[in-house]
This record gives C-alpha cells, structure tokens and sequence, in this order.
C-alpha cells in the first residue's frame, strides 16, 4: 500500500480541511501530520481504497476513509486519540 499521493489527497480534501482544525497537529507536508516531532497521522491510497494510518499509543491503527461515513468514523477516532488523558499527559 503506497502513501497517498496527490490525486488521493485531492479526493480526501474534506477530510484533511477538519484534521487541519486541530492545533496539536502540524502539517509537515500535506497529508502527513506530526504531533511534536513524531508523526502521527498519514494516508494511503490502495485499489481497495483510501486509508488513514494514525498513531495510537505506540503503534499505528489503520482506518478506511473512502466514504463519508468512513471519514466520520476517523474523525472521531482521531477526536479521542488527540484528547486522550495519556497523550494530554506527554505534552
């Protein structure tokens, strides 16, 4: 599975207008988010469909946004994920 590329991205615009909301995440270059110095959320384009990778503790989990039922569900996810108490505690 080969990251997104700027097709996929152009796709996924939606999606990545609400990741850029969050202030505790900076854009190294588009599609690819980092919290402090580690990276925390990327995409990825595949014949089966878009995915997201987003850092969860200390591995990644991957989520299917191709649909907008699936983005909502990342959203959230990446919603819980940022505010979690044990990633609120590292800052």
């Amino acid at each position: 599975m080969k990251h997104a590329g700027n097709e996929a991205l152009d796709a996924l615009e939606d999606l990545l207008k609400n990741v850029r909301k969050y202030s505790q995440l900076t854009e190294k270059k588009r599609g690819t988010f980092y919290r402090k110095s580690g990276a925390f959320l990327h995409f990825h384009e595949d014949p089966a469909g878009s995915f997201a990778d987003l850092r969860v503790g200390d591995g990644w989990e991957r989520l299917r946004v191709s649909t907008k039922a699936e983005r909502k569900v990342m959203l959230a996810r990446l919603d819980q994920t940022v505010n979690s108490p044990a990633l609120k505690r590292r800052r």
